[in-house]
C-alpha cells in the first residue's frame, strides 16, 4: 500500500511552497505562486496573491479579491464545505475549520488513504463563522501556533467583560484596541455585541472593508463609524476603538485622547509580548487552537498519523507521540504566528496612516 507521504509531502525547495498533493496536480496553502492552489483561508500566509488557478470557499475567494484585487489569481474556483471534488487521481472535500470567515480543512482521498489538512483552526464558539468540523482520517495534519502546555485560553467573554469594565472606569479615555484586519477584528466586534454593547465601535480605516464584506456574508456587526469622520478627539473619550496593532505606535493614535491600549491575540498571554506591543489591557482572545484543543482535536479526528505544519511543533509531537500517535513536524516556512498577519488593507480601503 502506498504510504500517504509518497503522494502529499511538503513541496520541495523552489517548488511553491506549502504542500503538493502529486497525484491532484495541486499546492495546499502555496507559499509562492504556483499553476494550481487550494487555499484553506483568507490569512496572508496562506492565502498568497498570483496563483494561476485557485480553488476554495466561497467567502475565502471573496476576501481574496477584496485584499488583493486584480492580482488574487488567474482564476478562482468556488468549492462550498461538504461537496466533494474530484481533481486527478483525488477526492477533495473542505471542511469548516473554525478559524475565521470561509476557513476550511482540506480533506484529500487517494486510493483509499485520507489526510486531512486543516489549515489554521479553533474549536470554541465563534459567531462570526461555521465551527471547526472533527473528520475521520488516517493522516491528520495539524498546525500548532500555541502549541505549548503554558497556552490555555481564557473564556471569550471574561476578556470582553475586563474591556467593558475598563470603559467604566476610565470614561474620559478612547480605548483602541489592536485587533488583524480579518477575522480578530469582526469577532471581537461580535463577542461585543453578544456582551450588551449596543454603541457604535469606531473603525481605522484599514478594517472598514473587510467588515463590510463580513457583513454582506450575513455578520451582523452592528453601528460602526470610520475614526476619520470623528468630528473632533472628545468625540471617542469613552469609546472603544479597533485598529491594526501597527497603529499603536503611529501617529494615526494621536487623533484618539488619552488612549488607553488593549491588545487582543492569544500572545497577550506573555507578558513580553503585551509590553512589546505597549498594552496596558492585553485580551487574551485568539482564533487558534490553544493546547487542550490541539490534543482534544487530534482525538476526535481519530487519525493514527499526525503531521505538524507550523508552530511549536516539538512540544506538540512529544506529546502526541506519548499518547500513541505516529508524529512528525514538517516545518513547513512562509507560515507566521497569530501576532504576524500583515495589515493588509483591502482593495481601496484607506491607507492607515490617513484614516
Amino acid at each position: 500500500m502506498m504510504r500517504p507521504e509518497d503522494w502529499i509531502a511538503p513541496a520541495p525547495p523552489g517548488g511553491g511552497g506549502g504542500l503538493l498533493v502529486t497525484p491532484g496536480g495541486y499546492h495546499i496553502d502555496p507559499s509562492r505562486p504556483v499553476d494550481r492552489a487550494v487555499i484553506t483561508h483568507g490569512h496572508a500566509d496562506h492565502a498568497r496573491a498570483g496563483h494561476g488557478h485557485v480553488l476554495a470557499t466561497p467567502e475565502t475567494i471573496a476576501i481574496m479579491r477584496s485584499r488583493y484585487g486584480d492580482n488574487a489569481a488567474g482564476h478562482f474556483q468556488a468549492l462550498p464545505c461538504g461537496a466533494p471534488l474530484a481533481i486527478g487521481d483525488t477526492r477533495l472535500t473542505l471542511h469548516p475549520a473554525g478559524h475565521i470567515l470561509g476557513s476550511a480543512m482540506a480533506v484529500v482521498e487517494h486510493r483509499g488513504c485520507r489526510v486531512a489538512v486543516s489549515g489554521d483552526y479553533k474549536r470554541r464558539r465563534d459567531p462570526t463563522c461555521a465551527p471547526f468540523e472533527p473528520v475521520p482520517c488516517d493522516v491528520f495534519v495539524t498546525e500548532a501556533t500555541f502549541g505549548l502546555p503554558v497556552f490555555r485560553h481564557p473564556d471569550d467573554a471574561a476578556e470582553v467583560g475586563k474591556l467593558l469594565a475598563s470603559l467604566r472606569l476610565f470614561p474620559e479615555r478612547a480605548h483602541l484596541v489592536g485587533v488583524y484586519a480579518l477575522g480578530k477584528c469582526q469577532r471581537l466586534i461580535r463577542l461585543l455585541r453578544e456582551a450588551g454593547y449596543d454603541r457604535p465601535v469606531w473603525l481605522h480605516g484599514a478594517l472598514q472593508a473587510l467588515c463590510d464584506l463580513y457583513q454582506a456574508h450575513g455578520v451582523a456587526l452592528g453601528p460602526l463609524r470610520p475614526v476619520a469622520e470623528a468630528p473632533d478627539r472628545d468625540t471617542l473619550r469613552g469609546e472603544i476603538v479597533l485598529a491594526p496593532p501597527s497603529a499603536a505606535g503611529d501617529r494615526w493614535l494621536r487623533r484618539l485622547p488619552d488612549p488607553r491600549i488593549a491588545m487582543a491575540s492569544g500572545w497577550m498571554r506573555v507578558r513580553a509580548r503585551a509590553r512589546q506591543r505597549n498594552a496596558e489591557l492585553p485580551l487574551v482572545i485568539s482564533d487558534h487552537a490553544d493546547w487542550d484543543e490541539l490534543l482534544q482535536t487530534i482525538a476526535d479526528m481519530g487519525a493514527p498519523e499526525v503531521w505538524i505544519t507550523h508552530g511549536r511543533e516539538e512540544a506538540l509531537m512529544h506529546a502526541a507521540t506519548a499518547a500513541g500517535y505516529r508524529a512528525r513536524a514538517l516545518a513547513l516556512v512562509g507560515r507566521g504566528d497569530e501576532d504576524e498577519e500583515p495589515d493588509l488593507p483591502a482593495t481601496g480601503a484607506t491607507d492607515g496612516a490617513d484614516a
